[in-house]
């Protein structure tokens, strides 16, 4: 309640400090139905917290009132139990006042918290289930800066800014009616020099609004640039090519240029906190000289005089921070827009109506006719989440055309052919990253598209290039694919994925931390802990998208061992850069510009003597 009676408090800083270009963006309309439709759940909250808003602000304008019954009342006609009885009300009227601040910040936190609760919730939710595409386009921190910076500005829409607003106005109507009861010949005074308050605040609200801009990009490159430097892969760069001279330099110099920023912003808010105290401090004085003249004359008595005065001080501030009102409800608005605009965005691959689970049984795979081509920007992504949105002329173009094969329950399918060739497409299709344009892929005779997205995980297991481990313990990253499993199953799986005699020898065995993507492990050793997630999970179909391509020789004939333990009895497909590793494939697919140009058996394909052949001879002459 500090903030309304003194009128110069933190949020009325906070407001200048806002950037008032907020005010030039075009909310997308239907806006304020939603965030009406947000508020809803915490409507008895809201109502509750600006019932003691309303009731905070009249206890700080009727304590002037009581200043002047005190002394107009009590203490000049020399009347003690008046003095005595008012004194106790004012006395009162703190107790409430602190026992109004409390619920007021216990309703504010309520309706505060759990709108950020929900609204993050959803945003990940949502988030989620965007397609592989998203994630490959979007900025990582502007998508977690909508989770963070842009919900906690919403929910100010509905705590700090709604309040300030309801306090406000109650303040300003309260106040003004009291002094036009107690002087109208002052209060005209205090209205005259209201221009002195309010463009001083206007002309340092642009000023600091345009530094904190400024301040908050500075600190988003410096945040940006220590991301990438203390990343695990990036740190290895630089230390490696890196100039550390010149990168402290680079650091440094925009560090320095915050500094500068901030000082400078410090700089400003403390000279307009001087100037509305100077200009507070003459206004007072004018109030007491030209009041003191009209007591002096019998035109009101002395208490009116301390209750004008003091009642003066709750009227600037108000008049102040709402002449940036504007700026505040758009600052909230924009940022409720931004949330929105993510959970506006569509998932392109999502669970049908009445979608089916696969059928059981060991499974077949089949490629009808398959046409594909990757998404437009437009269709999966948003401009503001991108860190360079341009155009993308390639979306639409066709990737795979005309695709066509089957797996029968148990084969093992090999995809060969050179990079961009649409191998990778190919195994993405599998698993419904993306969907068809044209033709359909079928798992037991289901079309994926028309399977619950549930079974699908559950009947398709992949292995990548890289694989990826989170900054978390080795049992916790094998125990991602059956967090039901137990201890003796993921020992299990680790036993064959050949690696549990590595991770019993570990001081603290499944305990022991992999590291930011599993840096403290090797490449051999990261893909077996990748198997021995899949091999938990038990798939009935696997996709090995070049598992042992970049593996030295001694870790390549463990991931293999461990390999057909995870292809035994499984359908399968095999995207292989070493062809010596797929001489055993029931079928080898030759894959050239989104086309199958050959398919056979590995001694089949070399005695026609074309692409595979001469693939085949190629790697084998260069490995001589």
């Amino acid at each position: 309640m500090a903030m309304m009676g003194g009128g110069f408090g933190p949020q009325m800083m906070r407001s200048l400090r806002r950037d008032s270009a907020v005010t030039r963006e075009r909310l997308t309309p239907g806006t304020v139905r939603r965030i009406v439709r947000y508020a809803r759940p915490f409507s008895r909250h809201i109502v509750a917290f600006l019932g003691l808003v309303v009731v905070g602000a009249v206890i700080v304008v009727a304590n002037p009132l009581l200043m002047k019954a005190i002394i107009d009342d009590g203490i000049i006609p020399k009347k003690t139990g008046v003095v005595v009885a008012l004194a106790l009300v004012i006395a009162g009227l703190a107790i409430a006042d602190a026992a109004l601040t409390l619920l007021q910040r216990w309703f504010s936190s309520r309706i505060g918290e759990g709108l950020i609760y929900n609204l993050r919730t959803e945003v990940f939710d949502h988030v989620q289930r965007m397609p592989v595409a998203f994630f490959m386009r979007t900025q990582t921190g502007a998508l977690v800066s909508r989770l963070n910076s842009d919900v906690i500005g919403a929910q100010r829409a509905l705590t700090s800014t709604l309040s300030s607003v309801v306090a406000n106005v109650v303040m300003l109507v309260l106040v003004l009616g009291a002094m036009l009861v107690l002087s109208w010949q002052i209060t005209v005074v205090a209205l005259v020099m209201l221009p002195v308050f309010v463009f001083p605040a206007k002309w340092v609200g642009r000023k600091m609004s345009g530094l904190t801009r400024e301040q908050m990009e500075l600190d988003a490159e410096m945040s940006s640039m220590m991301t990438e430097r203390f990343n695990v892969a990036g740190a290895m760069v630089a230390k490696l090519y890196g100039r550390p001279e010149e990168e402290a330099a680079v650091f440094g110099g925009r560090a320095g240029r915050v500094r500068d920023v901030g000082v400078t912003v410090g700089m400003y808010g403390t000279v307009f906190r001087v100037a509305l105290g100077l200009v507070a401090a003459l206004a007072t004085a004018l109030v007491y000289g030209m009041g003191g003249v009209l007591a002096i004359g019998d035109v009101f008595e002395f208490g009116t005089l301390v209750a004008l005065t003091t009642l003066l001080l709750r009227l600037y501030g108000p008049l102040t921070s709402l002449s940036n009102v504007h700026v505040d409800v758009m600052t909230a608005l924009v940022s409720f827009d931004r949330v929105f605009e993510v959970l506006d965005l569509k998932p392109m691959v999502a669970e049908r109506p009445g979608a089916e689970p696969i059928p059981d049984g060991p499974a077949s795979i089949e490629f009808d006719d398959v046409r594909f081509g990757y998404p437009a920007a437009s269709e999966v992504s948003l401009a503001s989440l991108e860190a360079v949105a341009r155009p993308d002329a390639g979306g639409g173009q066709d990737v795979l055309r005309g695709v066509g094969f089957t797996a029968r329950p148990g084969e093992m399918i090999a995809l060969v052919g050179p990079s961009g060739a649409g191998k990778t497409t190919i195994t993405s299709l599998v698993s419904r990253l993306y969907d068809v344009n044209e033709g359909a892929v079928r798992i037991n005779g289901l079309d994926v598209r028309d399977a619950t997205l549930e079974s699908l995980r559950d009947t398709v297991g992949v292995v990548m290039q890289d694989a990826h481990l989170f900054h978390d313990t080795i049992g916790a990253n094998i125990g991602y694919a059956r967090p039901d499993a137990t201890e003796e199953e993921i020992w299990d799986a680790l036993g064959a994925a050949q690696i549990a005699d590595l991770v019993r020898g570990l001081p603290e065995g499944l305990e022991t931390v992999v590291g930011d993507r599993g840096y403290r492990l090797s490449g051999g050793e990261k893909q077996r802990l990748a198997l021995a997630r899949l091999l938990l999970k038990a798939p009935r179909v696997v996709v090995l998208d070049e598992a042992t391509a970049h593996l030295d020789s001694e870790s390549e004939v463990a991931v293999q061992q461990a390999l057909k333990i995870a292809l035994a009895g499984r359908t399968s497909l095999v995207i292989a850069h070493r062809l010596s590793t797929i001489r055993d494939a029931d079928q080898i697919l030759v894959v050239q510009d989104g086309r199958i140009v050959e398919r056979g058996r590995h001694e089949e394909l070399l005695a026609q003597g074309a692409v595979y052949a001469e693939l085949y001879r190629t790697q084998f002459s260069e490995a001589a």
